[in-house]
């Protein structure tokens, strides 16, 4: 079956979506002109939104009526969600996300710092009012997290040595952990504390195969899809499953180039590289990876009562792993 992601996904939650993203506009503003045109541009290039549906279908499917709070941490979601992004691209020197230039190259990095350091600050500023010190802590503790992740994925560029555990707690840092906070934050609101463990583990699986899906088509899809370049990853040396799988799947003249390009980064042997990849089954070694992700995923799932919202989670998880069938 073909999953929609408007009729399947977004629309159970459809009115919900609509006042959270009144509450980020609101969120966002400031006294400060640039924080508010910077803020405002990075939010508009946001993509699907898919975290803070996330957080909206969790706390639906742990049977909360009143969204009002739930609202309010999507919304806080996102924006922590945008504030990774701007600090990314600075670090990475991106000049294009999703096809529209990032901040850093709209206006310059000191500025895409700031504002990121003020997304931040500001989500959690919002996260006070919702009053529940448990979440507020697992929110602390999640952001800590994702910022080692980001220093972790530092630390293994131009490392050709580094093996799939150590790229799976890169993984949880920097794109399952925020994940998990979107649904994990939800039980927590709603009070329903027996659905933290299986909505936790969901979001973990899901964004683990997210991201390994991500990595795939580095390798597979073209730049107008993608919304950046093909080959960014290997341009900064950064050491992916699929170069991990190739290392793994290769020996000679092969394996010397993936170690290689690796360890130097740049894009000379791209095409080298790319072809290597695709043929030595280093690809479908990550295809069948983000498959058992996807089913560890909805098998969590299975531990939370049947609704329409649950199986809009289901459709999700389906979704995202569809981007590579």
């Amino acid at each position: 079956m073909t999953i929609d992601f408007k009729q399947d996904i977004l629309s159970p939650v459809a009115t919900d979506f609509a006042a959270m993203d009144k509450l980020i506009n609101e969120g966002i503003s400031s006294k400060v002109a640039l924080v508010m045109s910077v803020s405002k541009h990075v939010v508009e290039a946001g993509g699907k939104r898919m975290r803070p549906i996330m957080c909206l279908l969790a706390a639906r499917a742990c049977g909360e009526t009143d969204l009002t709070k739930a609202q309010k941490l999507a919304a806080i979601i996102e924006m922590l969600h945008t504030a990774t992004l701007v600090h990314d691209d600075v670090v990475d020197e991106s000049g294009l996300r999703r096809g529209r230039p990032t901040a850093n190259a709209t206006w310059n990095n000191q500025t895409a710092v700031l504002v990121g350091d003020f997304l931040i600050s500001r989500a959690f500023d919002l996260l006070v009012d919702l009053d529940n010190m448990v979440l507020l802590k697992d929110f602390s503790t999640g952001t800590c997290e994702i910022a080692e992740g980001e220093v972790l994925q530092l630390q293994a560029q131009h490392q050709p040595d580094t093996d799939e555990e150590t790229y799976l707690s890169i993984i949880h840092g920097k794109t399952s952990r925020l994940f998990e906070l979107a649904t994990e934050g939800a039980a927590i609101l709603t009070g329903k504390p027996e659905f933290r463990k299986p909505l936790r583990d969901y979001a973990g699986h899901f964004g683990n195969a997210f991201q390994i899906i991500d990595d795939i088509l580095d390798y597979t899809s073209d730049a107008d899809t993608l919304g950046k370049n093909i080959g960014d990853d290997l341009m900064e040396g950064k050491p992916t499953l699929p170069l991990i799988a190739a290392l793994q799947h290769t020996t000679g003249e092969d394996h010397a180039i993936i170690r290689r390009s690796i360890t130097t980064g740049g894009t000379t042997e791209l095409d080298r590289v790319i072809h290597i990849v695709k043929t030595s089954g280093a690809l479908d070694y990550c295809h069948k990876r983000a498959i058992e992700e996807t089913e560890a995923a909805l098998e969590a799932l299975e531990q939370l009562p049947e609704s329409p919202y649950r199986q809009a989670l289901f459709n999700l998880a389906q979704l995202a792993l569809h981007r590579i069938q």
